[in-house]
């Protein structure tokens, strides 16, 4: 099977393509419902994994640039390979399929990214400026303080080696790309939605809260234990 080439693909592996487009489809209906976009800004992605072991004929389903959430049919979904490369689908893929198609290359363990420009924490990236954790839902969430990754512009893979770069020693699903917004990660794409969602969430609550006085960190070992209780106790298992 050569996975660039849609003739070739198995009916399994068709299959799958079609439904991580209806899924990439659905989840980006998410974004404006929680008001973490406006007009066509942001988007989301999901790998789908080939046969081959190693990553090399995995292939990622994004929304094409500059169209309309109400017009993101499973069908307007694009697919593209791991270089950014259009695989299927109409359209121009959107402007941030680098930056996504970097951290699949890199980061194997990610199944899913999503950029916002949500207002809170778009802010924060504005200022350079880390969240501090001083939330027991960050400790849960993320692990710890909201990093910032470093400036880069839009057009190559430089977004993407700054989110690689700043996440790999983090265990934030969240990272604030400076003066630019933030970008979110998960073992698939429902996964790094949420953490858009929470991100969002605790950087409007620290900003109220700062404006109301001094923040008030938690210590690392709670921390730690928040975080562990979260990621393998918490919930259905």
């Amino acid at each position: 099977m050569d996975h660039r080439n849609p003739d070739t693909w198995t009916p399994e592996f068709a299959r799958e393509i079609e439904r991580v487009r209806e899924y990439v489809a659905t989840l980006h209906a998410e974004l404006p419902r929680w008001g973490l976009v406006v007009w066509t800004a942001g988007n989301v992605s999901q790998r789908v994994r080939g046969e081959a072991q190693d990553g090399s004929q995995d292939l990622l389903v994004i929304k094409p640039s500059g169209v309309s959430y109400d017009d993101l049919s499973p069908e307007a979904m694009v697919v593209c390979d791991l270089d950014g490369n259009l695989v299927l689908g109409e359209g121009a893929p959107s402007s941030d399929t680098a930056a996504h198609a970097y951290v699949y290359r890199h980061m194997s363990e990610v199944g899913g990214v999503v950029h916002t420009h949500s207002t809170y924490a778009t802010a924060w990236a504005a200022r350079g400026e880390e969240i501090p954790c001083v939330l027991t839902m960050m400790g849960d969430e993320f692990g710890g303080l909201v990093p910032v990754g470093p400036f880069a512009l839009i057009g190559d893979d430089s977004i993407g080696r700054g989110i690689v770069d700043t996440l790999r020693e983090s265990r934030s699903p969240a990272v604030l790309m400076r003066n630019h917004g933030p970008f979110t990660i998960g073992r698939d794409a429902r996964a790094a939605v949420k953490a858009a969602v929470m991100v969002e969430e605790v950087a409007k609550t620290v900003h109220v809260a700062r404006a109301g006085g001094p923040l008030v960190p938690i210590e690392q070992h709670h921390i730690d234990s928040l975080y562990d209780r979260y990621q393998n106790v918490y919930g259905q298992h």
